[in-house]
């Protein structure tokens, strides 16, 4: 059965900047390139949904500008319905600029634009949208008490929620930490959630149990190029880990593992482990390639990569 996965969250065009490092403070450095790309992290996580073969519908706000234009063909060109991604006069498409070292590694300025005019009667005038899927994705690129909305209207409907706690904050809302099934955080994250310092298994159980606490029933712990750690329970947890790969650029590596695991996640995660490695493979895809919208795989090329290793 094919999921239905609807995603509420930010729309970015991305200039990305080659660079040998980050500069120092007050220091010039010569650029070895310099391109653009669509991006945002709720972007990326719908285009990955609905590039691995999810039937995917999108939440979102744009500019009234060639930015906003190009953000919704390339969700549309990667099977992604767009029927809910309204356009503002009063702001600028989102847009992120990436410093890309020669590492692989990057820092992300990102300007909100339209992002955050996101609204709660944008998500209520999404009702069925969200009340038809199987899962609802967001992150915080978008304002809080609207995603709080969607999430709640989520629960409403007996739809599964998703909350990716990226960009970080200080701390979540008590409200939206009730209604989110799945909370999934990296490591740092973790830690400013819970403070327990994520080391080893028994940190991370340690801090799955305090999110347990808060509400959410599987909490998903990544932990950049080793993998994953899961728990729904005492008796269903686990680590898995990541493929070795050579990274080129680490953009969307985050984005495309929720994407994918939304895509094959049953939703009640009796093929956790399963629905993880999906999402590890398809992330392996996307480091090796530079951007973030162009680097993300396909299901035909996840697939591929898997019958390789085999």
């Amino acid at each position: 059965m094919t999921n239905r996965v609807t995603v509420i969250g930010s729309l970015n065009v991305d200039t990305i900047l080659t660079i040998p490092r980050l500069p120092k403070p007050g220091e010039t450095l010569s650029m070895h390139d310099q391109t653009f790309a669509g991006g945002g992290k709720g972007a990326n996580q719908g285009i990955a949904a609905g590039r691995a073969g999810a039937e995917t519908a999108f939440i979102g706000k744009v500019g009234d500008d060639e930015n906003g234009r190009f953000m919704i063909n390339s969700l549309t060109d990667s099977n992604v319905n767009v029927d809910q991604i309204s356009v503002t006069k009063d702001a600028k498409t989102g847009q992120a600029f990436i410093l890309l070292d020669d590492n692989g590694q990057n820092s992300i300025l990102v300007y909100g634009g339209a992002n955050q005019q996101l609204t709660v009667d944008d998500v209520k005038a999404a009702e069925d949208t969200i009340a038809n899927s199987d899962f609802i994705i967001t992150q915080f690129e978008t304002p809080v008490e609207t995603a709080e909305a969607a999430f709640k209207l989520a629960k409403k409907h007996n739809v599964m929620t998703i909350l990716n706690t990226a960009p970080a904050p200080e701390k979540i809302s008590a409200e939206l930490l009730a209604v989110s099934d799945i909370i999934s955080p990296n490591e740092t994250e973790a830690q400013t959630l819970t403070g327990v310092e994520v080391t080893d298994e028994a940190s991370m159980i340690e801090a799955a149990n305090k999110l347990h606490a808060s509400g959410a029933k599987c909490v998903i712990i990544t932990v950049g190029a080793k993998g994953a750690f899961y728990h729904v329970n005492d008796d269903n947890y686990g680590f898995v880990d990541a493929f070795r790969v050579k990274a080129v650029d680490t953009t969307a590596a985050g984005d495309t593992f929720i994407g994918a695991l939304s895509s094959q996640l049953n939703p009640d995660f009796s093929n956790m482990a399963a629905a993880i490695r999906f999402a590890n493979r398809a992330s392996s895809i996307t480091v090796q390639r530079l951007g973030a919208h162009p680097s993300i795989p396909t299901l035909a090329e996840i697939q591929t990569a898997e019958a390789a290793d085999k």
